[in-house]
């Protein structure tokens, strides 16, 4: 069994993807608020979440090429700063395009934070690494459950959302104060150029293709998104549709989804020791159902709120455990396989929520989320898939094609 050793890197990591988090998700609350303050319709307010679509396909495309060239811990931090500057900027702003412009920002810089932490974190424990990523999300999680907590505050005392969201400008230079006292210093290595790792006789533009189970992960990791990025933007509405919370409090209640992400993790950390990945994905995507079962089905606001709870421990071990398979499938490709991760952020939030915006203008939010029981069955299936996949990675030699086909 192997044995996750926690040292002043590891808990840098942890801080850093946490205050990702802060912003994560404190932008599911603001959603709503955005529509009701630019007096725009569900769908437009949607748009947002394609700005961070678009964002995270910006740096997702970056992150390679940043990481190459000046390393990957310095990659993480310079998305940091540009995390702290581009919040600080939409905090100031107020109209809609100008809104959209900054959340595409904030997204660009968040994935070369987020690629770098992950690539960091995997490389850092090897074996491990499953139970690193799954603490490093709940650190995540954990730091996300403050945001909804002060956004809900500072609304229901009429402060508005922006001295909330603000505060994550306060504690990003917080940390990195505390990592240049104590001399914390992240790695900067990178692999090898692409060109100095291929065989010979083969040409400069082919590379190794990236497995299947890698895509079949990716597949399954754009899914799951759009299960915690729908629920993270319009859970809040059918709170106050369905539950009868007011604007405050359903954007308080967020947090439970969060508390239960955090709690998940802690403990995915370490069932992630002794359970393969595969089955413990399964059994999370049926605490999630069952979790949203309860959510739906209560007209109840403190009943609906304990189902937010059970879905978030059931989407607290998506994300790590498939980034974990992918990194580990995609071998000494990791940050090329890291950079193409991001994307599938960028399908969970510009396509899936936008979506279920356009119905919920038409049906209703709470019918409209129906559409989430039909995103976790097909997140089983592709589990159940990946499971075969997976079978035969470890002894099959990687096949070579042209960067077009991966």
């Amino acid at each position: 069994m192997p044995r996750l050793a926690r040292d002043r890197i590891t808990w840098l990591l942890y801080a850093q993807l946490g205050l990702w988090g802060f912003f994560l998700y404190g932008f599911g609350p603001l959603v709503p608020l955005l529509r009701d303050e630019q007096g725009t319709s569900t769908a437009v307010a949607g748009l947002h979440s394609i700005g961070i679509a678009v964002g995270s396909v910006l740096g997702g495309y970056l992150f390679p090429l940043v990481a190459r060239r000046i390393g990957r811990g310095p990659t993480s931090w310079l998305g940091l700063g540009g995390v702290a500057a581009s919040v600080g900027a939409l905090c100031l702003l107020r109209p809609l395009p100008a809104t959209l412009a900054a959340v595409v920002v904030v997204a660009a810089f968040g994935m070369l934070l987020l690629g770098g932490i992950n690539v960091l974190l995997s490389a850092h424990h090897g074996p491990a690494a499953p139970a690193a990523l799954s603490e490093a999300n709940a650190a995540c999680a954990g730091m996300g459950i403050l945001a909804p907590l002060l956004i809900g505050l500072a609304v229901g005392a009429g402060l508005g959302w922006r001295p909330a969201m603000a505060a994550e400008v306060g504690l990003i230079a917080l940390v990195a104060l505390v990592a240049r006292s104590f001399r914390v210093r992240l790695p900067k290595t990178a692999p090898a150029p692409a060109a100095a790792a291929q065989p010979v006789g083969l040409t400069a533009p082919t590379r190794v293709r990236l497995p299947r189970a890698y895509w079949i992960a990716w597949v399954l990791m754009s899914v799951t998104g759009s299960i915690e990025v729908c629920l993270s933007l319009w859970a809040a509405d059918v709170l106050r549709t369905h539950a009868g919370l007011s604007a405050g409090r359903a954007s308080a209640a967020l947090a439970a989804i969060v508390t239960g992400m955090f709690l998940g993790r802690l403990a995915g950390g370490r069932l992630a020791l002794r359970v393969a990945p595969v089955p413990l994905l399964l059994a999370a995507l049926g605490v999630s159902f069952l979790g949203f079962v309860v959510f739906w089905v209560s007209p109840v606001g403190w009943l609906a709120v304990a189902g937010l709870l059970v879905l978030g421990l059931g989407n607290a071990l998506h994300y790590p455990l498939a980034i974990s398979i992918a990194l580990t499938a995609a071998g000494d490709q990791a940050d090329r396989a890291a950079g193409w991760s991001t994307y599938s952020m960028a399908v969970g939030f510009g396509i899936a929520p936008v979506l279920l915006g356009r119905v919920a203008d038409g049906i209703g939010p709470h019918l409209a989320f129906l559409l989430l029981p039909l995103f976790i069955a097909l997140a089983a299936l592709l589990t159940l898939r990946l499971g075969r996949a997976l079978r035969p990675v470890a002894v099959a030699p990687p096949s070579l094609t042209s960067p077009a086909s991966s």
